[in-house]
């Protein structure tokens, strides 16, 4: 089995991405872009951070540790990636502004198209071998097939058939969670996830980025003023990453293959299920306190 898995890699990054997108896609409408115009400081500044921001703050965490090899490339992945599904989901359930974080989803998810290799191929070049090509065109074009066609596919199902909409996303969703899990346990048994040659220090690392863009997160908004749905919107943004995107540009970048190991792959494999599962622990975290807040401001 792990073999199999190592050889069709590409493909389970693939359907995870596709069902995860094609599931967010059924969720929206063209009205959901028109927050744009209705809220447009609340939208540029939540797309600001995202993509000029956090990509800088990465940056600088990187410069400010002296960090080289794998965890590089992790961390630049977690920074070139927008945020995905799920941060709309915890705006809902933190009972911030959904419509708001929707569409700065779907913006910043759009602009990937450009940022993501452009981001990538200025932070991670000068730590890649000397021979190493960023395949920019090849990346853009994955963004292209695998998260804008599906999402825009999506949106036509619900368009079609609005009655079942809620249902195709729910189980399209929940596809690519199994997709998620599917990596992860086959990463497993292929011995690519192993925590002590990642090393403490690089969770600890890994620990602090997400700590950083949580606090950027709920800082910037705060300064513009912004309302507390609003904020709330904006923090889940930006903490809340579409790593479902990050394991296909892992694919791309450093597929797996058969008896050959690959440190930087499996690092940055690693790096993206760690600060999967601890951003889906700070969001919970974050969910009760902006609920408690809610509650306040109704009392």
């Amino acid at each position: 089995m792990t073999e199999f898995y190592i050889r069709y890699e590409y493909w389970f990054a693939v359907f995870q991405l596709v069902m995860a997108m094609f599931g967010m896609g059924a969720t929206l409408t063209a009205r959901d872009f028109g927050e744009v115009l209705m809220e447009p400081k609340a939208v540029a500044v939540g797309a600001v951070i995202q993509l000029i921001l956090v990509p800088a703050l990465a940056y600088a965490f990187i410069l400010s540790f002296g960090l080289a090899g794998g965890i590089v490339v992790g961390i630049a992945v977690l920074a070139a990636i927008p945020g995905g599904t799920a941060s709309n989901m915890f705006t809902f359930f933190a009972r911030g502004n959904t419509a708001l974080s929707i569409s700065i989803t779907a913006i910043t998810t759009l602009a990937c198209l450009l940022t993501t290799p452009l981001i990538l191929e200025l932070m991670i070049s000068r730590y890649m071998p000397a021979d190493f090509v960023m395949p920019r065109g090849q990346i853009i074009g994955e963004i292209f097939w695998t998260l804008l066609l599906p999402l825009l596919a999506g949106m036509g199902a619900l368009r079609v058939l609005p009655r079942y909409a809620g249902h195709i996303a729910k189980w399209s969703i929940r596809a690519s969670l199994l997709g998620i899990m599917a990596i992860v346990v086959f990463s497993l048994m292929a011995g690519r996830l192993d925590a002590a040659a990642f090393g403490l220090t690089n969770i600890l690392l890994i620990c602090a980025l997400l700590l950083l863009l949580t606090t950027a997160g709920w800082l910037i908004p705060l300064l513009f003023g912004l309302s507390r749905p609003d904020a709330t919107a904006i923090e889940m943004e930006v903490t809340v990453r579409n790593v479902n995107l990050g394991f296909l540009i892992k694919a791309l970048l450093f597929p797996a293959a058969l008896g050959q190991s690959d440190p930087v792959g499996d690092m940055l494999l690693f790096s993206l299920l760690l600060f999967g599962g601890l951003q889906l622990l700070v969001g919970a975290a974050l969910i009760a306190l902006r609920r408690r807040r809610a509650a306040a401001e109704l009392a």
